[in-house]
């Protein structure tokens, strides 16, 4: 056997065990909190009832979101795989996605900071909103209880925008920089080990990024963290880039 296939087999292998374990918790968690509804519902307070059903709720989401960003990954590796670039606002972007992250995170203080004036991106409209939705929960599931996370754009150049997202968490020491966008991948701290996640968030927002032509940056330090989304303005020599790079379809 060549090396080539062992090392296919091994991330084959690697591949089915993560999921399975990711699969079989949440899994675990609903069947038995749904035999104990079923079981000892007369034994059981409305408190208690409710309290049961909403960690079947929040299971049930997990394991949505684990199918969905499997279903992502497996779309970026496949070649079929279609961007659709267009001059994107960041505002209208925001608005959609905060609406889904501030239901998920009642309890965690969001603050935006972005003037009307923003020129707009050249981007995947919905890819987009896929990668602020994973950075943006990122920051929110791995910030200190009570601290708040702030969004806010940065101009890099005349090409390029910058979009930060801040949280107090957990320092990201520089050895794990590039770890935390690999698949699978989660640090080895006290804030993620209470959390709960797949791994596949930030590996998925980066590959995305590089596909629309720009990068995710992580400054760490002091407990205080900023990814920034580096983003192509809409400018007219973006857009002719595109074009000439056959990159862009039409709907």
């Amino acid at each position: 056997m060549s090396n080539t296939s062992e090392s296919f087999d091994k991330l084959r292998l690697d591949f089915i065990s993560t999921v399975s374990h990711e699969l079989r918790t949440p899994l675990t968690s609903i069947r038995g909190f749904a035999e104990t509804l079923i079981s000892s519902k007369d034994k059981l307070s409305e408190e208690q009832q409710l309290k049961f059903l909403n960690i079947i709720k929040d299971q049930s989401n997990r394991l949505i979101n684990l199918v969905e960003n499997l279903l992502a990954s497996s779309a970026q590796a496949s070649s079929e795989e279609i961007y659709i670039f267009k001059p994107v606002s960041i505002q209208v972007a925001l608005e959609k996605t905060l609406a889904i992250i501030r239901q998920k995170y009642q309890r965690k203080d969001i603050i935006v900071n972005i003037s009307k004036g923003v020129p707009e991106v050249l981007v995947d409209a919905e890819k987009f909103e896929q990668v602020l939705l994973n950075i943006i929960e990122n920051a929110c599931k791995y910030s200190f209880e009570n601290s708040a996370v702030f969004i806010s754009v940065k101009d890099k150049c005349e090409q390029m925008l910058g979009i930060n997202v801040e949280n107090d968490g957990i320092t990201i020491e520089d050895l794990d920089k590039e770890k935390i966008f690999e698949k699978f991948s989660r640090l080895d701290n006290p804030m993620t080990s209470r959390t709960q996640g797949s791994g596949m968030g930030l590996y998925l927002a980066s590959n995305m990024v590089k596909k629309m032509n720009g990068s995710i940056d992580v400054h760490s330090e002091n407990e205080h963290t900023i990814f920034t989304i580096n983003l192509p303005i809409a400018t007219p020599e973006n857009i002719a880039k595109i074009k000439i790079s056959g990159e862009s379809k039409d709907d």
